[in-house]
């Protein structure tokens, strides 16, 4: 009798009492459209003309060179002259909720 109540103890789910933790990755610079960044093949040319000059531009990095450059929303890497990536920087919505995990 004692094993048969330990096997139903051991083997029915206790309910679970935990926090749960929202990481909106999805809604990461919802500002900016995916869409509308610097997309793979286009030319540094292109990016300077449709987003203009960049906050800043780092130096060329190990062989192919690549290079970033930092907009205000996101950044864009080059490999030679064309774009390889473009990346969304985070920006939290709630800056009050961000302060106080720090």
């Amino acid at each position: 009798m004692y094993r048969f109540a330990l096997l139903l103890a051991l083997l029915v789910p206790a309910p679970s009492f935990a926090d749960i933790l929202t990481i909106p990755l999805g809604s990461q610079g919802a500002d900016i459209d995916a869409r509308n960044l610097p997309q793979k093949g286009e030319s540094k040319r292109s990016v300077l003309e449709r987003f203009g000059l960049a906050d800043e531009e780092h130096q060329p990095v190990g062989q192919p060179p690549i290079t970033r450059w930092d907009y205000r929303e996101f950044s864009v890497y080059f490999e030679y002259d064309h774009v390889i990536n473009s990346v969304r920087h985070h920006q939290p919505r709630h800056l009050d909720t961000a302060k106080e995990q720090q």
